[in-house]
């Protein structure tokens, strides 16, 4: 008997196919099409996306500096602002207070501690009613207690006014605190020689209210360098200083400026005022893109 047969004839190879170069170039150039249709919708959102984050990073700075001045010019001494230009460069001056308080006046009945004397310029101690603020309001020794002041030209209640001229002035170094007590020790009392003084007049602060002065701050904008400089720890003067060798130590606010303007303007009536800040930056895209214009108003508190 035969049996089956088995066959061992090998399975039949299928031949591997590709692509012929005709197909390539087909599907480069139809892939080429299509991505220059994408990119006509793409590039706008994409250069509008870079331009803006230039922006961002262009104002950020400037921002910052327009921030910080509005926090400390709401913290100056009432009638203090003034402004000046000197070449290139504007100046916004101010003196900047760390506490508004009260003194103890001949007047405060059944209040014990030591008044303030108007009369006697050998008395240099006086009560703070209320008590010294012990925060980071807490006056210390080379502060100035300033008290009614009402500006330039209105002497003896200039803060800026030259305390060794006849005219008299409102304010006094400050010599020692003494926190447990509630006391302020000055190194001299000028409020004793208002009444002595040209003006002839002592101008008392009618809620017995002063305030403690720590330092004189100037924002200082030069348009030639685009530099907007804050400068502090440096003397009084009555008139504005300009001159750097002045102005003591200073710090760079923002820069790549191309303009600045400070404006003031002081309402007596309602004892207020009104600080203007414009800043131009400019914006560095590739783009030749103009300068951005960061405008912002302060509100001062005049009151004496």
């Amino acid at each position: 008997m035969i049996g089956p047969r088995i066959s061992h004839s090998p399975m039949p190879r299928r031949r591997a196919r590709g692509f012929t170069l005709v197909e390539a170039i087909v599907v480069i150039v139809i892939t080429g099409i299509v991505a220059s249709f994408v990119a006509v919708f793409v590039r706008v959102p994409v250069k509008s996306y870079v331009e803006s984050v230039a922006r961002a990073e262009a104002t950020d700075m400037a921002d910052y500096a327009m921030r910080r001045m509005a926090r400390e010019i709401r913290l100056a001494l009432p009638n203090s602002v003034r402004v000046t230009t000197s070449g290139s460069t504007v100046y916004l001056e101010f003196l900047l207070t760390k506490a508004g308080l009260r003194y103890l006046g001949d007047d405060d009945v059944g209040t014990a501690g030591t008044v303030l004397s108007w009369s006697d310029t050998t008395a240099y101690a006086f009560t703070v009613v209320g008590g010294v603020p012990t925060d980071r309001r807490a006056p210390i020794a080379g502060d100035w207690v300033v008290v009614y002041n009402l500006g330039p030209d209105q002497e003896p209640a200039n803060a800026y006014a030259d305390c060794a001229a006849a005219l008299g002035c409102n304010r006094a170094p400050i010599e020692s605190v003494d926190s447990a007590a509630g006391t302020i020790t000055l190194k001299s009392n000028p409020f004793a020689a208002q009444a002595s003084s040209a003006a002839g007049v002592s101008l008392r602060s009618p809620g017995r209210r002063f305030h403690i002065v720590s330092s004189p701050v100037t924002y200082a904008c030069d348009g030639a360098t685009g530099r907007l400089t804050r400068h502090w720890d440096y003397a009084i003067a009555p008139a504005q200083p300009t001159a750097p060798a002045v102005l003591g130590q200073g710090a760079l606010l923002a820069s790549n400026l191309s303009s600045c303007e400070f404006t003031y303007a002081g309402l007596a009536n309602v004892h207020s005022g009104l600080v203007g800040i414009k800043l131009m930056q400019k914006v560095d895209d590739g783009n030749n893109a103009p300068p951005m214009t960061l405008l912002q108003q302060v509100h001062v508190e005049n009151t004496p």
